[in-house]
């Protein structure tokens, strides 16, 4: 036998030697260790003493009862499957065992062949749920509050404030911050520290589908509800019941589905598209977005009413440039993790390295430290990484440190300060080519807050090949 449940370990419970003969026989050419146990009491007791993948469980045996076996099974972590053997099965003894959590039952006599399939496939449950919890443990590890690395006033509170969100009931909640802020961590932080962290994480960014797959992904489709329609389709908000969803860049989402999705969690329903029937779910919804939502429901971008609606909890996350305490604990913790993945031993930084972090503005944010960090950890080739290890914008922070600490002086005759905003934006302007996105990053300020300031000064938006 060379599939991977080899090896696996079946106890036989029967008060009848020669069926424990028999199956032990099968089972064993099959490559499973075997263990007879001849009443309840010596299974109870041999579960105790040992770990078992599957029980082959007769339901009437001359102490105990199988019912009482099976119970005792279930509290053994990880608990075994069960599959239950009896020669006076009725449907009040299989209901019962089913809810008790058995596997499946079989009658006696039972064909051999089938019950060695049914053993199998039992053991592929019993692995297939190993992993995924295996897979929860990993992601509560990885993506739990913990992980939210830094010292700084600022990400203290953050972590204290997912904690108290993720036991909530909140049902709705709005992350803001510019691009690589980390939004996304703190939304699998909030769902990994909840009691709902076993349950299902769903994730989608809002600018990555055209409008219809969008709605598609969000609410499914029933079959030919469009073109390639070919078959039903559950979407993410039916997927991840009892769980999360997480909207990225809601933001962007199309007007036309904002009210959609305004309907849904007003009313817990919603429909496939194609579909005629309400379905009604329960899931937390965590929305993120690097815009300013207020501007874009000005503007007639986004949905006052959805709006409101998701900032029952808002929770704002810094720049890296406004937590500077952080970059050099972000820094070490990424010099950790991209050491162990590139079987390096590096252990840290040279001081002069660790200044120039330090300097740097870091207007990509963590994202952009994080690569930066990946890229010194495969280029490294010392133990310790150096100022040459770092990119040459970084290598020239004290440059950077003086130009971003410089002051204006105050003229004696004093200044019109919307007259100095509109000259500084008006430069921002043509040193990026009225490309908003890079105008911003020059100010401080996100593409919503320059196209505010641009209408503020009346500066026409002219169209220019590069568009922010």
């Amino acid at each position: 036998m060379n599939h991977p449940l080899r090896h696996r370990r079946i106890l036989v419970i029967d008060d009848e030697k020669l069926i424990r003969w028999t199956l032990r026989e099968r089972l064993e050419k099959e490559g499973y260790v075997v263990v007879e146990a001849e009443t309840g009491h010596a299974a109870i007791e041999g579960l105790r003493q040992e770990e078992f993948d599957l029980l082959l469980l007769d339901f009437k045996l001359p102490d105990v009862d199988g019912i009482e076996v099976l119970r005792h099974a279930k509290e053994r972590r990880p608990a075994p499957a069960v599959i239950l053997m009896t020669a006076f099965a009725s449907v009040q003894n299989a209901v019962e065992a089913m809810r008790l959590g058995a596997y499946d039952y079989v009658k006696k006599p039972f064909n051999l062949d089938e019950l060695v399939l049914e053993c199998q496939r039992a053991l592929e449950t019993v692995s297939l749920r190993a992993e995924v919890s295996r897979y929860h443990s990993l992601d509560r590890a990885r993506f739990s509050v913990a992980n939210l690395v830094g010292s700084s006033p600022q990400t203290q509170q953050i972590r204290t404030l997912v904690q108290r969100v993720a036991k909530s009931g909140a049902r709705t909640i709005l992350i803001t911050g510019e691009t690589g802020t980390g939004k996304g961590l703190v939304a699998r932080a909030i769902h990994f520290e909840s009691e709902q962290a076993n349950r299902p994480f769903m994730n989608v960014t809002c600018t990555a589908l055209q409008e219809t797959l969008l709605e598609s992904e969000l609410f499914g489709h029933e079959k030919g509800a469009f073109t390639d329609a070919r078959v039903m389709k559950k979407g993410l908000f039916e997927l991840a019941d009892t769980g999360t969803v997480f909207l990225d860049e809601i933001g962007d989402m199309p007007l036309s589905l904002q009210g959609k999705l305004l309907r849904f969690l007003e009313e817990k329903t919603f429909r496939r598209l194609g579909g005629t029937r309400d379905i009604e779910v329960d899931v937390r919804i965590v929305a993120a977005t690097n815009r300013d939502l207020k501007a874009a429901v000005k503007d007639g971008r986004f949905r006052n009413d959805l709006y409101y609606r998701l900032n029952v909890i808002p929770i704002q996350i810094p720049t890296l440039a406004q937590r500077k305490q952080d970059v050099v604990d972000l820094a070490r913790h990424f010099v950790a993790i991209y050491s162990e993945e590139f079987k390096k031993a590096i252990k840290g930084f040279e001081p002069d390295a660790e200044k120039a972090l330090l300097a740097y503005p870091w207007p990509g944010n963590i994202r952009e430290l994080k690569n930066t960090i990946e890229r010194a950890i495969l280029l490294a080739d010392r133990n310790v990484l150096t100022l040459e290890d770092l990119p040459f914008e970084i290598r020239d922070g004290s440059a950077a440190s003086a130009a971003h600490s410089a002051t204006f002086t105050l003229p004696k005759e004093g200044v019109d300060l919307d007259q100095v905003h509109k000259d500084l934006l008006l430069q921002a302007l043509d040193r990026a080519r009225i490309n908003k996105t890079a105008a911003g990053k020059l100010l401080g300020l996100n593409r919503d807050q320059v196209r505010y300031w641009m209408r503020k000064y009346g500066i026409p938006e002219k169209q220019q090949p590069v568009e922010g």
